[in-house]
């Protein structure tokens, strides 16, 4: 099924489906981000990012490649509010953020050409997480960095790619 949820901090309500266990990994996820982004060694800034892939068999080994047809990123940086009209207003501003983010990736999931073909039955897992028991969602990462944005260039991972094609 599904569920409104209301958010703490901040001025937003949005639909969810209730699997206790998919609730538990994006929370656990989302946590170490967050224990990251506050701690000590931390600037304050960073990023994470939501990965929507497919494996496919790689052709030249027995290992199968996770290729994404989807990243969501969200770039956060903690600030210091200190009197309650700051907070409101910001608070308001990040809800109508996410709003029309919220919409915009709706409107994007919507097109049917969009989201890879749903494979035959064997081969469902190669599209789908078959591990909840409730839901069956998209196969789905988390990546993250708490040190600002990330600086990655297609020459820096054409470098790593030669000198060691197992590391990505």
């Amino acid at each position: 099924g599904y569920m409104d949820v209301d958010c703490d901090f901040i001025d937003f309500t949005y639909v969810c489906c209730t699997s206790p266990l998919l609730d538990e990994t994006i929370r656990k996820e989302i946590g170490e981000f967050s224990r990251q982004l506050r701690s000590n060694g931390s600037s304050g800034t960073g990023q994470i990012s939501l990965e929507f892939f497919q494996r496919k068999k790689a052709r030249w080994s027995f290992l199968s490649e996770c290729i994404p047809w989807e990243v969501w990123t969200i770039r956060l940086e903690l600030i210091n509010l200190t009197n309650e009209d700051d907070k409101q207003i910001c608070r308001e501003r990040v809800g109508d953020m996410l709003s029309d983010k919220i919409v915009y990736i709706t409107e994007v999931m919507n097109r049917h050409d969009y989201l890879p073909k749903t494979p035959n039955q064997t081969e469902l897992d190669s599209v789908f997480d078959t591990n909840y028991p409730d839901v069956q969602p998209y196969l789905f990462q988390f990546k993250f960095t708490t040190t600002g944005p990330s600086t990655n260039s297609v020459g820096k991972t054409m470098k790593k790619l030669f000198k060691n094609p197992l590391s990505l």
